[in-house]
């Protein structure tokens, strides 16, 4: 067994750097005789790292306060121009692309849609490359952003992202066809990422609901919750299940697969290929299809549009009773395995249905869940938009940023 690493003044001071940007960046602006105390470091240690950070540009005034009988207190808050932040949410039917500043302001947004055969099923990992790299070339070129300053490109994608392999991470997405896919390898390669950045730029992939949990946790719907569960409607279904204030990885980042559980034997077919599953009715998808066979018809050219004209007709009123009450038994299961505090709806087709059908869809949770633990928990919105999927791939990156003290590729 080998021994532990021993603590170095390189640690200590990284760690010290980590701290207290953090709190400026979570709680500010503070000032330095508030920090002390919510960091529990010294004053002396405090003005050192206070000094450093600013020397580095990442943190600056933001005005004054004044103090009790004496001078008025210099606020700092993160600087949030010292740095930019991508975030990309490939969806099922289109890959956008969002540069950001440090405090995840918007500077720039590209979307683009995928090309019509990834509807059905069969997207080609080149496209996305193609739309992601396009992508990231405007929007650094509509914002003027100087491509040495972006600290890192967080992307959500659909399907299970496995990075524990030496070549990077590698997407299974069954339901578009992906099977092993090697998008970061692929993103490496020197077709891949615009040549303007740099070829070391620190890249984060992960499942589209984990990013959309990982922004509603820390700015949105579930801020201040140690046990929740972030599910998102879009195209199909997923889920973030974090447990004691962490995300649930299961062994292999597999977990919170909510939209592959098994809601009925022997019902709709699945994009995946079972039958029965939640997403074959909840999911926006799965719901126009159902629409479709009832009869109905749309003519809009994309799903927000079909979904939109699907709420604002009266003859699917039925089929939406019955869309909440399959998504109320589904929030049910999630009630009885995991006993959360909160669960939050989120995704672009959770935000559209949710002013209609939430009220709805708590009863039918109520009705299927046991007693105890649904009294404990509370169902709710999700309050970051439909763009929470590309905030939370941008703070993959920011995540990084700020454990490691403010590097940049590279640990202090």
């Amino acid at each position: 067994m080998a021994a532990p690493r021993r603590r170095t003044v390189r640690d200590l001071r990284r760690g010290n750097r980590a701290v207290v940007l953090s709190k400026l960046y979570f709680d500010g602006p503070l000032s330095r005789q508030e920090l002390g105390p919510l960091t529990a470091l010294s004053s002396g240690s405090i003005s050192n790292v206070v000094a450093e950070l600013v020397a580095d540009g990442l943190v600056e005034e933001a005005g004054s306060v004044d103090s009790d009988g004496g001078r008025p207190r210099t606020l700092l808050r993160v600087a949030p121009r010292s740095g930019h932040l991508v975030g990309v949410d490939v969806g099922e039917t289109r890959v956008r692309v969002e540069l950001f500043d440090l405090a995840l302001g918007e500077l720039a947004r590209v979307d683009e849609p995928l090309p019509e055969a990834a509807r059905d099923g069969r997207c080609d990992a080149k496209d996305v490359v193609r739309l992601v790299t396009a992508g990231l070339t405007r929007v650094l070129a509509d914002a003027g952003a100087d491509p040495g300053s972006v600290i890192g490109v967080g992307i959500g994608v659909p399907g299970i992202v496995d990075a524990s392999g030496a070549g990077g991470a590698v997407v299974h997405g069954q339901t578009i066809g992906w099977d092993a896919v090697p998008l970061e390898a692929m993103l490496r390669a020197p077709d891949g990422l615009p040549p303007e950045l740099a070829p070391d730029v620190p890249l984060f992939l992960d499942n589209g609901a984990k990013t959309l949990g990982h922004a509603e946790m820390w700015f949105g719907a579930g801020r201040g919750a140690r046990n929740a569960v972030i599910a998102l409607i879009g195209s199909g279904v997923g889920a973030c299940v974090i447990a004691d204030g962490l995300p649930y990885q299961g062994a292999s980042s597999s977990a919170g697969e909510w939209g592959h559980t098994v809601l009925r034997v022997g019902g709709r077919a699945c994009r995946c290929g079972a039958r029965g599953c939640l997403e074959a009715y909840v999911g926006a998808e799965a719901l126009l299809a159902r629409w479709r066979e009832a009869g109905g018809d749309w003519t809009a050219a994309d799903e927000e549009g079909a979904l939109a004209e699907l709420l604002e007709d009266p003859s699917t009123a039925d089929l939406l009773d019955e869309t909440a009450e399959y998504l109320g038994a589904g929030i049910a299961d999630l009630v009885n395995l995991f006993n959360p505090e909160r669960i939050v709806v989120g995704g672009w087709a959770g935000l559209m249905l949710g002013p209609r059908l939430l009220d709805q869809v708590r009863r039918a949770a109520a009705s299927y869940a046991l007693r105890h633990p649904f009294a404990q928990t509370t169902v709710e919105l999700g309050h970051l938009g439909p763009d929470a999927v590309t905030v939370g791939a941008a703070t993959l990156p920011l995540a990084r940023f700020l454990e490691t003290g403010g590097a940049r590729s590279s640990p202090l």
